[in-house]
């Protein structure tokens, strides 16, 4: 089969283009499901373990790539929720020693696929799946998010972003978000924020200060930047607000441990890769629903194909790491062109 492979870390030009061996399902473990990719995606953690920013051996040639959706071309025998020609989407691949989305065939454990509902197409299904489950896990699981409270969340029309405005709102949430420009002030009203705040213009600490102070404080901060400022957070929380962290592997901000313990604050760290095969099916179900309600739908930013996989990596890269301001929503892969 086709595939995008490294053999090993390096940057974005150290991918390759390429035959590999097809998956095959096995005795040894019989609830694999080999899937034909049509669509891929990327995501800020695939450049950190392809240039070995986030540390682990990888297999030679590994394959990056969490999100797929495609269809089911075999199962192993243990295999009962999923039958050939299924549509399937799921995450959770490239990691741990598995191989990932950027080719044309998965195996791919039974417990990280789920169906993808007719209304849906591939497209939005592999573009809201890591991000999709993140926003959920971290809203709900985590953050514990009830009806009629207020939600800030940094980069709106963002991968990640875009997807806590939505399941926010779904949820009978007020979100309050920001943006880089005006078209994306548009963009963000569109998903459901009521207060969009357009970062590179007039003082943003103070507009969101205002929001919140509109609503009485914030109930969750989502914090999706890799720098977080606790200093300035704190004090716009309601009481028993809570902060909800998930990027940032090397920050080191100050703490005002008086100003959090004294409004019962909680930080709230998670990655998404830690929930549970149970909990991120959960997430994955609430997300299927709310597309099916159509409040839920991906932006996708920028499509490529396979022989496109170098270009895709550098830009997310230089996006997440450079804050380059050249992408809106996720990038996807059409495998199956």
């Amino acid at each position: 089969m086709k595939a995008a492979f490294v053999q090993c870390h390096g940057q974005a030009d150290s991918i390759q283009i390429g035959v590999v061996p097809d998956p095959q399902t096995s005795s040894s473990d019989p609830d694999e499901v080999i899937i034909a990719v049509n669509v891929s995606a990327v995501n800020p953690i695939d450049t950190y373990i392809r240039s070995g920013s986030v540390g682990g051996d990888l297999p030679s040639p590994w394959i990056p790539g969490c999100d797929f959706a495609g269809r089911v071309l075999a199962v192993g025998a243990m295999v009962t929720a999923f039958k050939v020609g299924d549509r399937v989407w799921g995450s959770n691949q490239s990691l741990a020693g598995r191989q990932g989305t950027l080719a044309e065939k998965l195996a791919v454990h039974q417990q990280w696929v789920y169906p993808i509902p007719d209304c849906i197409s591939d497209e939005a299904a592999a573009g809201g799946a890591l991000t999709g489950i993140t926003a959920h896990l971290g809203l709900h699981l985590h953050a514990q998010l009830e009806s009629e409270e207020t939600v800030f969340v940094n980069g709106g029309t963002g991968g990640v972003g875009s997807a806590v405005v939505q399941l926010a709102r779904r949820a009978g949430a007020r979100v309050i978000t920001t943006v880089g420009d005006e078209q994306k002030v548009t963009s963000a009203k569109e998903l459901g924020a009521e207060h969009v705040i357009n970062y590179r213009s007039g003082d943003v600490h103070a507009s969101i200060k205002q929001a919140a102070e509109e609503y009485g404080g914030i109930d969750v901060w989502f914090e999706t930047l890799r720098t977080p400022e606790p200093e300035r957070v704190i004090p716009l929380m309601s009481r028993r607000g809570r902060i909800v962290v998930m990027a940032g592997r090397n920050a080191r901000p100050v703490l005002p441990v008086g100003p959090l313990y004294v409004a019962d604050l909680r930080i709230l760290g998670f990655a998404m890769f830690n929930a549970s095969p149970e909990e991120q099916r959960q997430s994955a179900e609430a997300i299927n629903l709310a597309g099916i309600a159509s409040e839920f739908q991906p932006i996708i930013g920028r499509r490529f194909a396979l022989n496109e996989s170098v270009a895709a990596h550098q830009l997310q890269e230089d996006n997440t790491l450079h804050g380059a301001g050249t992408l809106t929503g996720k990038i996807v892969v059409n495998i199956a062109g």
